[in-house]
């Protein structure tokens, strides 16, 4: 059998909508896990979310275009479990969900705390932001 189909259906046995490169280590080297995944993203099984990330796509009703199975929200979530990341949700999204606010936030954005993250995360045209909270109590004289 070869790689691509071993891949191929280990995806399609996946519960998760979200795969690293990493998941696949134990089946090849690097490099022809990469070509390989670049060969599913090409032929629509596959969308990459991020670097060594990669979401499983549907067909879109619209364009017939394949997209990713999730919203970019759903998706991050995902991710971030994975590679064990604790993110909370946003200002905004916390001040929306406490009801001190009516305005329904709009952009994708995630608050890391005090980690910095640069991992950046793109799913068709939005791409996730990340809120950074530095103790103001530290602070130098």
């Amino acid at each position: 059998m070869l790689l691509q189909d071993c891949i191929r259906r280990s995806i399609a046995q996946r519960a998760g909508a979200v795969v690293l490169s990493a998941d696949f280590a134990h089946m090849a080297s690097a490099s022809q896990v990469a070509r390989v995944l670049a060969r599913l993203v090409q032929a629509g099984v596959l969308v990459r979310v991020s670097k060594g990330a990669y979401a499983k796509a549907r067909p879109n009703r619209f364009t017939g275009q394949p997209s990713a199975a999730g919203t970019l929200e759903s998706i991050a979530a995902e991710l971030f479990a994975k590679l064990k990341i604790d993110v909370q949700p946003c200002q905004q999204v916390q001040a929306y969900n406490a009801g001190q606010t009516t305005q329904v936030p709009m952009c994708a954005s995630v608050s890391t705390g005090q980690r910095r993250i640069t991992r950046k995360i793109t799913v068709g045209q939005r791409t996730l932001t990340y809120e950074n909270h530095t103790c103001s109590t530290q602070a130098r004289h």
